[in-house]
């Protein structure tokens, strides 16, 4: 017995020994990295559910404009264009009371909405603008057909179809998500394209003067009628069909529906409030479903309203809502009168020409926003004040809040108590390596590996260097291995006398953390509100720590840690430098282009774009908020992210920031050496001795 006890004091004895000073035993196993991202998974669906616990109440239509894209002025026309040939009439068929023309129409920019019209011969009861689902050509939409069999006027839109294809030979996308990206990335989106396309018809209408004005829609021309009556007031009313539900799984929708922020005011029972006093009729029919795969594009899936959640996001309106069990009922419940029967559906001479020419006008007004956000953005940091460094500390506070509340996303709660516990988990005759897990909010937590050199004096205060994988990585990778790009810079930099930390970042395990980024983006939220944090939890932390010099901690970051570097340290004050390797680039061009060959556009990462940074914050613009701090840039002449041109291009805009401007060009450099996507480990290690006032060896 007396064996036994001993044996156990001893293992004690060893187990906090392998712990560092202050901290409790770290106990977690298996896979932490995986822990991470299942803990930050079960924190944003928890997210999530709060909008709806909250009573549903009208959102701000501005707000609602400005998240949808909806910013592009509209033009003025007297007239919808009839669209025919020498060879062909812009009449598709007649009914009994009405005629099908081939239509199109000026909306915003040199971009048209096409489709059909029904014009019927004496004044209409009622004008529609009726709204087909995505993967319906207008022809096919039989509820239009009843409207103007029943006497309404009636303009039916071509949507942009969910036609799936590879890009540029790499992933498959639909051409709703392709089109989608870069109007993102630029502050637009496509479902706010059809929504003007929708509200150019409105203004026709209403320039007529002759009957109420209505919109209607099923699946995605559902969405588009709830969204267009939300916006505009001059809409009588709205009937969706196939769509109205709760959208708390909105994440798990087509990309193409993922709108930043959307569930903060904009639930459909928002959107409800939004509509009222006028009419909302909601058929509970079956809407379109689909199961999009991930081969490159985002996975996706629709399935059709269930009675049930449809009922019970109505009971969530705080308004009247027209419930209806099926199209037949509602266009009944539109119309208030019996519908008459449709006659025979019109035949388009080519749809895919027509859907063609849409596709094609969207993604040249996105290729002409991309041109000029440059300007945009210069309009946009104006206000920043460099006739000092005092100043300048000054004005840049402003824009790093926008940047973290409108671009990055901030959770609004504390952080936990930091909770450290800690395990030895290597040792060298150089350093010794801990590996430390802190709390940062419920269920999510920081973790890395802290390496100490050995030769650190009692007493002495030591720089760190936090040293930051890219994606798909692992803290070890940073250390031991010689991994090919990261060669070991974390371990190199300890035994160069820094104190060293590598962080696990979330950004791992494929569609897993990529549909984190598609929880948090409803919520007006980033992958990098929940990587902000973390860095500040380790980063306060590292600055307790007997052996930290609390005012040099810098940071260091290869890749996806390289876009790192220019998102985490100018929100957290507690890094005094910041070095982007392999990453820095002319940003938006590289996520909104689709002309470069490296574009996101055409990759897997379909994460990777934030909402409307093309009128806010490129690189030159984030490395602004990290002014006057020192900052710097590695790269290699054949790293295939960008081209040299590129990132020379952007970078000078930098440097003329800190040494034309605030005449602090010391503080900021760029290294080019012959290689690819690799930690070079030599113009900015001499740059971290420098600036963390540490001799080299």
């Amino acid at each position: 017995m007396r064996r036994i006890a001993a044996l156990l004091l001893l293992h004690c004895s060893a187990a906090l020994a392998a712990t560092l000073p202050g901290t409790q035993p770290l106990t977690m196993t298996g896979d932490i990295a995986s822990n991470m991202v299942t803990g930050i998974d079960r924190f944003l669906l928890r997210e999530i559910d709060k909008p709806f616990a909250r009573p549903a109440r009208a959102g701000d239509r501005n707000r609602l404009a400005h998240i949808l894209g909806v910013r592009d002025p509209r033009l003025a026309f007297d007239a919808l264009e009839l669209v025919g040939t020498t060879a062909r009439s812009s009449v598709l068929g007649r009914g009994r009371n009405y005629e099908i023309h081939a239509v199109r129409w000026p909306a915003f920019g040199d971009v048209h909405g096409e489709g059909l019209l029904y014009q019927p011969a004496g004044q209409p009861i009622l004008n529609v603008v009726a709204i087909p689902d995505a993967d319906q050509a207008p022809e096919q939409f039989a509820f239009a057909a009843r409207l103007a069999a029943s006497g309404c006027r009636v303009v039916v839109p071509v949507l942009i179809d969910r036609h799936f294809e590879k890009r540029n030979n790499r992933a498959n996308v639909t051409n709703r998500e392709f089109l989608y990206r870069s109007a993102f990335e630029l502050g637009r989106h496509l479902i706010g394209y059809e929504v003007q396309k929708v509200l150019a018809v409105v203004d026709w209408f209403a320039k007529q003067n002759d009957a109420k004005i209505a919109v209607a829609g099923y699946g995605e021309g559902g969405m588009l009628a709830l969204y267009a009556a939300a916006l505009d007031t001059r809409i009588d009313a709205a009937c969706v069909s196939g769509y109205f539900d709760d959208r708390r799984n909105v994440w798990q929708e087509p990309i193409d529906r993922n709108v930043f922020g959307l569930l903060n005011q904009f639930t459909d029972a928002d959107l409800a409030a939004m509509i009222a006093p006028r009419r909302l009729i909601v058929a509970a029919a079956p809407g379109p479903e689909l199961i999009l795969p991930s081969q490159g594009g985002a996975p996706g899936r629709l399935v059709g309203p269930k009675l049930d959640t449809v009922k019970k996001e109505i009971a969530r309106a705080p308004v009247p809502v027209e419930l209806t069990l099926n199209e037949e009922a509602a266009l009944r419940t539109l119309l208030r009168m019996e519908p008459s029967p449709a006659d025979p559906l019109p035949q388009p001479p080519d749809p895919s020409l027509r859907q063609a020419r849409q596709f094609h006008e969207m993604d040249r007004h996105n290729q002409w926003l991309l041109r000029e956000s440059e300007y945009v953005r210069k309009e946009f940091m104006k206000k920043l004040d460099t006739s000092s460094l005092e100043n300048y500390s000054k004005s840049v506070a402003w824009y790093r809040d926008y940047f973290y509340n409108e671009v990055i996303g901030r959770f609004d709660q504390p952080l936990l108590p930091a909770n450290p516990r800690s395990r030895l988990w290597k040792e060298t005759d150089r350093w010794t390596a801990y590996e430390v897990m802190l709390d940062v909010f419920p269920d999510v937590f920081a973790y890395g590996i802290l390496l100490l050199p050995k030769n650190i004096k009692p007493g002495e205060k030591r720089p760190v260097v936090v040293c930051q994988h890219g994606l798909e990585g692992r803290p070890e990778q940073t250390i031991i291995g010689n991994h090919r790009a990261y060669r070991d810079f974390a371990a190199t930099l300890a035994e160069r006398g820094f104190i060293t930390f590598a962080p696990q970042n979330p950004y791992i395990g494929g569609d897993r953390f990529r549909t984190l980024q598609r929880k948090a983006n409803p919520l007006g939220k980033t992958l990098f509100s929940i990587i902000v944090p973390q860095h500040q939890q380790i980063t306060d932390w590292l600055k307790t720590l007997p052996s930290v010099d609390p005012q040099r901690i810098a940071f260091y970051g290869l890749s996806y840690g390289g876009k790192t570097a220019m998102r985490v340290p100018p929100l957290v004050n507690n890094y005094c430098l910041s070095i982007c390797s392999g990453d820095f680039n002319e940003w938006v061009a590289k996520n909104a282009s689709t002309r470069l060959p490296y574009s996101y556009v055409w990759t897997g990462e379909y994460e990777i774009f934030e909402f409307d940074l093309g009128s806010t914050f490129n690189y030159a613009e984030m490395a602004a908020l990290i002014a006057p701090r020192p900052f710097m840039v590695e790269r290699g002449h054949f790293d295939g992210v960008g081209s040299d041109e590129a990132v020379a291009y952007e970078f000078a805009k930098v440097r003329h920031l800190y040494q034309a401007k605030l005449g602090i060009g010391d503080r900021c450099e760029i290294e080019w050496f012959v290689g690819g996507h690799i930690i070079n480990g030599k113009g900015a290690f001499d740059f971290l001795h420098k600036h963390l006032h540490w001799p080299k060896p």
